[in-house]
Formats: C-alpha cells, structure tokens, sequence
C-alpha cells in the first residue's frame, strides 16, 4: 500500500491511518475461496425451474443426497435442518441436490423435504438431468462423481453471495456443523 505525504509526515502517517482503516472494512471473513459456482437450473421439489440466479446476493449451503439413501442422508438432512433453524433470521439458502434424479422426482423431494421441516422459502431439494448434477459435484464442488453407485460425500459447502465456495463441513465430525453456521455468520458480517 503506498502512502502519500502533502505536507509531511504527520499528514502521510494520518492518510496511511485512512487506508488502513479502509481496509479493514473491506477485510473478509478470513475464509479461503475454493471455486466460482457457475450459473445453473435445475428443477425444485415443487416442479418448478429453480436458476441459481435465485442465488444472486445470497449466502447459501449445499449438500448431495438422495432420499432412498439407508446411510448418512438422514444424518446430514438432520443437521440440515439445525442450518436452517440457526440461520433462518439470516436469508440465507439451502440447497439439497440428488444424486439419484431418476427416483428423487419433485414429488419425492417434497415429501423427503415435509419429513425434515425444510422451509421451501430457505431450503430447495433440486433434481435434474446427470450431466448437470454430475458436472456440479465432480467438476465444481469437486466432490466426487455421481457414478452410479449411490455413494456420495457426506461434506456441507458453503458459498458466499458471489457465487464462491468458501468451506467445506465434514458432516461426520462433531464441530464441523457449529463451525459451519459461524463460518456462514462471519460472512453475512463480510461486505459483498
């Protein structure tokens, strides 16, 4: 940061205290920024077309699921809903995307959401074609890959009003829920 002197030190000590005080108010949450999500539409559990640019502004969690899963997809749509509880005050989104689009229709993803309390205005269970979920977990949130064997990740991810991937949660670990609602807390705090 350069600072400048028009009359000397003590006016180039005093615009050096500006610039730093700017600064800190532009200051981010801390969080490291993993990838850019690019825009994208899928279909919601009530069958309508849901556009990430819903997204825009917002400050969203995401997870992969499928609600014949017998395994950690109660577990974590539990702690899903603890999100929700937590942040709901705080107008940030929720988004549940199968892994198993050919069962999980609307229809199905509406009773799984009525089944955890999901607020269709904070929380959307999204479906659609492979290629496109494939796409978002394999090569965005760098997750895995919807292969057909019903094995997915157990990670939250959060992503901030930009778009950006800025954690990810281990869902199986006891403190990765609580770090992940003050970590999306630190975030409302950070300026868009």
């Amino acid at each position: 940061m350069a600072c400048w002197s028009w009359t000397g030190s003590g006016s180039k000590l005093l615009l050096c205290a500006a610039a730093v005080a700017l600064a800190a108010c532009d200051s981010n949450s801390g969080l490291p920024v993993y990838n850019t999500v690019p825009q994208f539409t899928l279909t919601d559990q009530s069958g309508a077309a849901f556009d990430s640019s819903n997204l825009d502004k917002h400050i969203w969690v995401a997870d992969f699921m499928f609600t014949s899963c017998p395994g950690p997809c109660p577990r974590m749509s539990s702690q899903m809903r603890q999100v929700q509880t937590a942040l709901a005050y705080a107008d940030v989104k929720i988004l549940s995307f199968t892994i198993d689009p050919e069962h999980d229709t609307p229809q199905v993803l509406t009773d799984y959401a009525v089944r955890y309390a999901a607020r269709p205005d904070i929380w959307h269970f999204l479906t659609g074609p492979v290629a496109t979920l494939q796409h978002l977990d394999r090569d965005v949130f760098q997750l895995g890959d919807i292969d057909g064997t019903l094995q997915h990740s157990t990670r939250f991810i959060l992503v901030d009003r930009k778009s950006r991937i800025r954690g990810f949660y281990q869902t199986s670990q006891p403190n990765e829920v609580p770090r992940l609602i003050a970590d999306a807390k630190s975030l409302l705090r950070e300026r868009s």
